[in-house]
């Protein structure tokens, strides 16, 4: 059979990759393309490969296919155009490995294939032995190319280079490759038989070069979303097995050639210098020798005067027997340009929808649908795939990591033809947005307006509004950033840190960037590496335990730790104390303590424990100065995310780090310090300009995320007892003129029930039933979805009720925990980790730390809830051995939070309920703290502002309004909060 195969794409659990990177969005987008075979991407990784093998099954040798109720999950949301297609899976992964042969450090890519899960995972097992498998989807090994390869015979694979012309990465590449395949792979190269053209080249480009014609050349998307699969493929004629797809690659027999990008579309086509906005051609870049008119370096030399560098045939040479190759444009690209709006705009999607219901997948419809049947949908659209499959196209090549553009149509020829009809019944767009650029894509997340991104050759920080700018601008010295909420935030500190070491002459090594979370830190290195790809590894990005884990690395033997120490996980700090004590009960309470025996106990295994990783590295620095020298020395420019969050030790750690006349730059926003409970202390972050004379301050007040009566009504409420003098914050972006809704209902079940109801109304009806019980009757606010509802709530006993609404209403949802593991208590952080960890153990684990039954269930119970299982089922399954059925993290569902677990996410619709004094402010018997009720409403402006379209706030009749309500000036009352009163019945006479 003849199909179409993506075998390079990456998982969620790569860096700068979509979360949608999983099974089932890759299965959907395969059937929409028209793919039947793709690569599962990044098998090394530990928590994708338990994915995998949970939810894969084998389908033929070798080969997967997603489990059965996914797949019928998938066929129900596809139509029937789409839904037929078998979409096969085959275990892949990406390596990078770096290291020196000869006198040149080499960085080369490669791809391996594995038959079955096993193999994979005695491949995992070999590497993880050499590297960290568990930080990126795509590891990067300290590993010759060579001892790879033989690694990857040994389990039983096979082994294809990636992209092979890419200049920085890749085996030809001009910058770390090598000159012939052979010598990147030595006496094991006869053991390679593919490689991957990538999107800069494509197979004609490559037959030039004799040296390949012994190899079947390959192309693969190399996707970081699931809309990017098939943007170039391979074709076979084979049995769709893992053997057969494995042979036609070794003999060329079934090898059926490749789908290719205009080699011109790719962003490492030609030379240039993306900085000084210079680009040339391989003539062009000899006649300069190689350096850059601009600014006197050398280019970056690409694939085009690569290929001509190693060439030993004229263009136009084709080798006998060799594959033929289609090149194209993915479709929703053509369509973008006709309609003029991003390729993922709504107008763009829905488009792309149609013709898929009716014509077939992408794929069929650019290569083998007739044009005549395209031309019913969309005159324009037939004339471009016409040109398309000619390849009459217009080309402007991409260079220096900046993709070229590829149109079908001649600049302002749409105009002109748009006098005669129009496509899809859309107006024109202004001219400027069709003609020779594709547009950008919308927004995400949509509606939410941001600054416009970077043009090639233009500052990186042109794109920032005034405010972000100016604070990115600083020069040195300290810096204060007060950062309303949705003012861009981590985009100003990322510009910052990248013009400072692409600009400024900053070494990027110089630079240390400091988050208060793993997902925080992971965000930052991903724009980092959009922004500066070639400094950003070299950047220090970490939390602040991550920072210490670093520094005792390095010194840790002050304390008896070796480099390699471990960081005990609470299991492993209950059993160390187990060691010192024989009472469960009293090692428990031995570890919550800090107790010293405990921690000597630690130390003699070489361990120590989250707690440790501040106090240690703080007590190394306290104690000595030349330390703290040489840390200064290292690290000059220092960022510090979140600083109102920042607790004593934290704040001690930093003031080691960065001199008072240092450059620290510390951004956030004291009217969002709600951790007080953890330590966090508030006025660390309101003496900063004490601690740090001459520092420079700078607001950020343009809000791009929530609209105009949302954005108001928080500056109402926070006003008060704000931190911030003279606070501002405007709304930058309009999502129409909804107010603020405030409910009053009688009750916590009517108030879910109203949480329930609006929800249904705001999404336009989730069932026929609603529809039918008068309910719902209009359609609601158009383009949302139930994963961007969030309902808010001051303490997790709140959530029962709307558990139970949300269920009665069959509306899907999940509930996310706020807890930070090291806020846990022992028994308790414990039960959480084993619980989440599935398996047959678990109930026997807890139970073993929790000392009883009784206890077991108690602390199982909450997580049951937040698993989203019911608890008698859960527990059940526990007992019996039997993994327990959670719901998938990746599901559309609404979400169910507290208000502290909502910091940092923003949803379209956002309810607040339990607007009540008791509540919020949360009022302890007996306590006036006046701050703390400061905290609450400060934890009240954090829910609000998470908000972008929508924002309900409720309250019952149980407890006093919320005083923090009072301070709203406009918004709309809905419903009636008092029950309807029974009449009393009536004694009939018979008289």
């Amino acid at each position: 059979m003849r199909f179409v195969a993506d075998l390079h794409i990456h998982s969620k659990y790569s860096r700068a990759c979509s979360r949608d990177c999983d099974l089932e969005h890759l299965t959907w987008w395969a059937r929409r393309k028209g793919i039947s075979l793709v690569g599962t991407g990044d098998f090394t990784h530990p928590a994708w490969y338990d994915h995998l093998g949970e939810n894969l099954v084998e389908a033929t040798p070798g080969l997967f296919r997603l489990r059965d109720d996914l797949d019928r999950d998938i066929d129900r949301r596809l139509p029937p155009s789409l839904a037929a297609a078998p979409v096969r899976f085959m275990l892949s992964v990406e390596i990078s490995t770096i290291y020196k042969r000869g006198d040149r450090t080499r960085k080369v890519h490669h791809l391996v294939y594995m038959p079955d899960l096993s193999s994979a995972a005695r491949f995992n097992a070999r590497l993880a032995k050499i590297g960290n498998l568990g930080s990126d989807g795509r590891p990067i090994l300290g590993l010759d190319s060579r001892d790879l390869l033989e690694i990857t015979l040994e389990c039983g694979g096979y082994l294809v280079p990636a992209h092979v012309w890419t200049p920085w990465f890749a085996v030809l590449g001009s910058k770390s490759g090598f000159d012939a395949i052979q010598d990147c792979y030595v006496d094991l190269a006869p053991h390679i038989f593919a490689v991957e053209t990538g999107l800069s080249s494509d197979p004609e480009m490559n037959w030039r070069v004799s040296s390949l014609d012994q190899y079947r050349l390959v192309s693969n998307s190399d996707a970081h979303s699931p809309p990017a699969l098939g943007r170039e493929a391979t074709v076979f004629d084979t049995d769709l097995d893992y053997y057969s797809v494995r042979s036609a690659l070794e003999t060329g027999d079934g090898f059926a050639g490749s789908l290719e990008f205009f080699p011109e579309e790719g962003k490492y086509h030609v030379d240039g210098h993306r900085k000084c906005g210079v680009r040339m051609e391989p003539e062009e870049t000899s006649a300069h020798r190689g350096i850059c008119p601009e600014c006197g370096k050398p280019l970056t030399v690409g694939v085009l005067s690569r290929v001509a560098e190693l060439a030993d045939r004229p263009h136009g040479s084709r080798p006998a027997g060799a594959a033929g190759f289609t090149s194209l444009v993915p479709l929703p690209e053509i369509v973008s340009e006709i309609v003029g709006t991003g390729p993922k705009s709504k107008k763009v999607v829905a488009e792309i929808d149609k013709l898929t219901a009716a014509l077939g997948p992408e794929l069929v419809i650019l290569q083998d649908v007739p044009v005549d049947d395209i031309a019913v949908h969309s005159p324009l659209l037939a004339e471009a795939v016409t040109r398309l499959r000619r390849g009459e196209v217009v080309r402007d090549s991409g260079y220096d990591g900046e993709y070229g553009v590829i149109t079908v149509f001649e600049p302002g020829e749409l105009d002109r033809r748009r006098s005669a009809f129009a496509l899809f019944d859309y107006d024109a767009p202004a001219p400027s947005t069709v003609e020779r650029a594709r547009p950008a894509p919308a927004p995400v997340p949509v509606a939410v307006a941001t600054p416009v991104a970077e043009s090639a050759g233009s500052s990186l920080l042109d794109g920032l509004d005034p405010e972000q700018r100016a604070a990115a601008e600083v020069a040195g010295g300290p810096l204060l950033i007060i950062a309303g909420p949705g003012t861009g935030k981590t985009r100003t500190l990322t510009h910052r840190i990248a013009d400072l070491v692409t600009s400024r002459g900053v070494p990027a090594s110089e630079c240390l960037a400091i988050t208060f979370t793993r997902r925080a830190a992971e965000e930052m290195a991903e724009r980092l590496a959009l922004l500066a790809p070639d400094a950003v590894d070299e950047v220090t990005i970490a939390t602040f335990h991550s920072l210490g884990v670093l520094i005792l690395r390095e010194h840790g033997a002050r304390f008896g730790l070796s480099a390699s120490f471990g960081v005990a996980d609470p299991e492993r700090q209950l059993e160390v104390a187990l060691s010192v004590v024989a009472d469960g009960k009293e090692a428990r309470e031995l570890v919550d303590a800090g107790d010293a025996r405990y921690k000597k106990a630690l130390r003699a295994q070489d361990l120590v424990d989250f707690d440790d990783l501040i106090s240690l590295p703080l007590s190394l620095l306290e104690e000595s100065p030349p330390l703290v020298s040489g840390y200064r020395a290292r690290w000059r420019w220092v960022s510090v995310d979140e600083y109102q969050d920042v607790d004593e030790q934290q704040y001690r750690l930093l003031r080691l780090l960065a001199p008072p006349d240092g450059n620290l730059t510390a951004i956030g926003d004291p009217d969002q310090a709600i951790y007080r409970f953890r330590g966090a202390d508030v006025g660390f972050f309101l003496r900063f300009r004490e601690d740090f004379p001459g520092a420079r301050t700078v607001q950020l007040t343009r809000n791009y995320r929530s609209s105009t009566a949302v954005v108001t009504g928080a500056m109402q409420v926070i006003a008060p007892s704000s931190l911030v003098p003279g606070r501002e914050l405007r709304p930058m972006v309009d999502h129409g003129a909804a107010p603020i809704g405030v409910h009053h209902a009688s009750s916590e079940a009517a108030e879910a029930g109203f949480v329930a109801r609006t929800i249904e109304q705001v999404l336009g009806g989730a069932s026929f039933h609603a529809f039918d019980s008068g309910r719902v009757v209009g359609d609601g606010t158009q383009g949302l979805g139930f994963s961007d509802f969030a309902v808010l709530y001051r303490t997790d006993r709140q959530s029962r009720a709307l558990v139970e609404a949300l269920t009665q209403s069959g509306l899907p949802f999940q509930k996310r925990s706020h807890d930070r593991l090291a806020d846990r208590p022992g028994v308790a952080r414990i039960a959480h980790d084993l619980a989440f960890a599935g398996g047959s153990t678990v109930l026997e684990r807890v139970r073993a730390v929790a000392g009883d039954d009784h206890t077991a269930y108690e602390l199982l119970k909450p997580l049951a809830a937040e698993c989203g299982a019911d608890f008698e089922r859960f527990h059940t399954a526990l007992a019996l051995g039997v993994e327990v059925d959670t719901w998938d993290p990746r599901a559309d569902r609404i979400s169910l939070l507290t208000l502290h677990a909502s910091k940092g996410l923003e949803f379209p619709v956002v309810f607040i309920v339990g607007c009540e004094d008791g509540l919020l402010p949360l009022r302890w018997p007996g306590s006036d703290d006046v701050e703390a009720v400061d905290e609450e409403r400060r934890l009240f402006f954090v829910g609000m502002t998470r908000a972008q379209r929508h924002l309900f706030l409720s309250h019952t009749s149980g407890r006093p309004k919320s005083p923090f309500l009072a301070a709203l000036k406009a918004y709309e009352q809905l419903g009636d909060a008092q029950p309807k009163r029974k009449r009393k019945g009536t004694q009939l006479s018979l008289l």
